[in-house]
């Protein structure tokens, strides 16, 4: 079995930028099989069930007690801990349908199972997993997670949350305050942050009915109504010893590590309300009729209707793409001998990169996809009584939690040059190649092949992100620049990584589609979606190199730089019109998303 997995070539952490990838290394929704289609159909099946329910706190202990009887919330726990655990891409499924619920209930049930529940997983003793896990895999136990507090929100190492050993060493005793935390209303354990003697991050387990323990209101907040956010306060909160969570001063292991799968989860919730508000929008595109014809038959809404598909498509390939790596990677490391738990936490860390990039990515699709689901409502969008206005307020929040996006953009370049610099891949020898390449006469060669040229565009992306982030990291080192005040450079980087990976995704989902589908039609429309992504990443691309380049650069420098991104810069752009009115009418005709 090891030597199996050793031969296969999975992708490390942020080698995409490297390294290419074949259609049969990666995995598609496509290549679900049919008992991971039954536990789709089953959540699918709870998902419509619990419908409007989901956006009443009142709703939420219920619903969650009847996800802990389905055993979606003990689909991430070992069998030995009372879990029923199911593969990461299994996993992902179940994540994407959940996400098709309003009003909140994802908020609630991804604090409960990711950030509630994995800390203990991952960094709990024996007795504490044999204590906690069991119920909370079935609901019996509620999780929230205590982080963030007024003062320190991307800071969460700022916290003032203070625990000091008691006199007779029994127990820490807490002081403080923390905010926004999901699930506070109801939930019977938190996952809690402070330091010891006022320096030492530490993670700790306290139970709801500790003395001293209380709560601030419901918060009155813009969506994601609900869910349960409040305050919680610690006043001399005694806290047994044994309830100390991992090691001592070790609590940013912790947490960080748990948001490396939070993100992951956020994108693929985000691309399952993505999937449900282009239903919406498509059965209320037929069903409205202006000037005697359905609204969809114009070429405005028919836009709307495709772009919101391919932004989606990319997400899904990206999401799966992602999934299978972390799937990977698990089994990798259980057949290395790794404990279940270390092999699912390593697999986790080696993809913090792109499960920053999906968080990023995921958010910013979904809120593109419900902004035009209520533009196509027109006015029936900003009413209450349709579902989009609804929507419109709890996508929001998906820019903001599990690190904004900003912070994410940001970590995203640092983990890939941190990556780069401890040997994972080799990102010097390309990005140098490329300034040779840079320095040569430039050879048109000749495309051939299926997709050829989307294969060059997309290995012209990587070679833009070596440009750009190779030219920054030398000035870097010569002492011309320093990356960490400049933030907007940065994120320029990290947009082009987003775009890079969502169409190589795409691309290879599309090539392995068009082997598996012989159908014209089929290979007619993803190819639309597959140019049309690429033709407008192309454009994103320039621009965000552009804006980066001319940030650090001047004079003959800059210019060789441009004309390497013009050259780079060379897709042949398709008929973008065509495209997406071949896409919406394939969305037209199914009357729901159908890619």
């Amino acid at each position: 079995m090891l030597n199996e997995l050793m031969k296969k070539n999975t992708l490390k952490g942020g080698a995409f930028i490297v390294e290419d990838s074949n259609p049969e290394d990666i995995f598609i929704p496509e290549d679900l099989n049919e008992e991971q289609e039954m536990v789709r159909q089953m959540t699918k099946d709870f998902a419509q069930q619990v419908g409007a329910r989901g956006g009443k706190i009142a709703n939420q202990v219920q619903i969650l007690d009847e996800a802990g009887e389905l055993g979606l919330l003990g689909s991430h726990i070992p069998e030995e801990f009372g879990g029923m655990p199911l593969d990461t891409n299994t996993n992902t499924v179940v994540s994407e349908e959940i996400g098709r619920i309003p009003g909140g209930f994802t908020t609630t049930y991804a604090a409960h199972i990711g950030i509630g529940t994995l800390p203990i997983l991952y960094f709990g003793t024996e007795e504490q997993k044999r204590k906690y896990l069991p119920k909370l895999a079935t609901g019996e136990l509620k999780a929230a997670y205590c982080l963030t507090e007024p003062s320190s929100g991307s800071d969460s190492l700022a916290a003032k949350t203070r625990a000091d050993l008691s006199d007779d060493g029994r127990n820490y005793i807490l002081n403080g305050q923390k905010m926004w935390i999901s699930n506070a209303g109801f939930a019977d354990i938190f996952v809690v942050f402070a330091k010891i003697e006022g320096a030492h991050f530490t993670g700790f387990i306290v139970e709801r009915d500790s003395e001293g323990l209380s709560l601030g209101a419901e918060e009155e907040k813009l969506g994601i109504k609900g869910s349960s956010t409040r305050q919680v306060f610690f006043e001399n909160v005694k806290v047994p010893v044994e309830n100390l969570l991992g090691q001592k001063g070790k609590g940013h292991l912790i947490a960080f590590n748990i948001l490396n799968v939070g993100r992951y989860k956020l994108g693929v919730m985000s691309m399952g309300g993505s999937k449900r508000c282009i239903d919406i929008s498509v059965k209320y595109a037929n069903d409205r009729v202006q000037f005697k014809t359905p609204i969809s038959s114009f070429g405005a809404i028919q836009y709307k209707l495709a772009e919101q598909a391919i932004q989606t498509f990319a997400l899904e390939s990206a999401s799966y793409r992602i999934s299978n790596l972390m799937q990977e990677k698990k089994e990798a490391l259980l057949a290395e001998g790794n404990t279940f738990t270390e092999a699912i936490l390593k697999a986790a860390e080696e993809y913090a990169i792109e499960c920053a990039m999906i968080k990023v990515s995921g958010s910013e699709i979904a809120d593109y996809v419900i902004d035009e689901m209520v533009q196509i409502h027109g006015g029936y969008g900003f009413s209450e009584e349709y579902p989009a206005a609804g929507a419109y307020r709890d996508s929001r929040i998906g820019r903001i939690y599990e690190g904004t996006n900003e912070i994410n953009r940001i970590l995203t370049v640092s983990m890939l040059m941190k990556r780069a610099m401890k040997g994972a891949f080799d990102f010097a020898g390309p990005a140098w190649a490329i300034q040779k390449e840079l320095a040569s006469k430039s050879n048109e060669e000749e495309l051939k092949g299926v997709y050829a040229s989307e294969k060059k565009a997309v290995g012209d992306f990587k070679k833009i992100i070596l440009m750009v982030a190779g030219a920054a990291s030398k000035m870097q080192m010569e002492g011309k620049l320093n990356l960490k005040e400049e933030q907007e450079i940065l994120m320029n980087v990290a947009d082009i990584m987003i775009d890079t990976f969502n169409a190589e995704s795409v691309l290879l989902r599309v090539e392995k589609l068009v082997e598996k589908d012989n159908k014209p039609q089929s290979q007619e429309i993803y190819e639309a979606i597959l140019k049309t992504f690429i033709t407008d990443a192309t454009a994103r691309i320039q621009k965000n190199a552009t804006d980066a380049l001319v940030s650090f650069s001047e004079g003959d420098l800059l210019k060789m730089l441009l004309v390497g991104l013009k050259r780079f810069t060379k897709y042949q752009p398709t008929n973008v019109k065509v495209a997406r009115r071949k896409i919406a009418k394939a969305l037209i005709e199914a009357n729901e998303y159908c890619f």
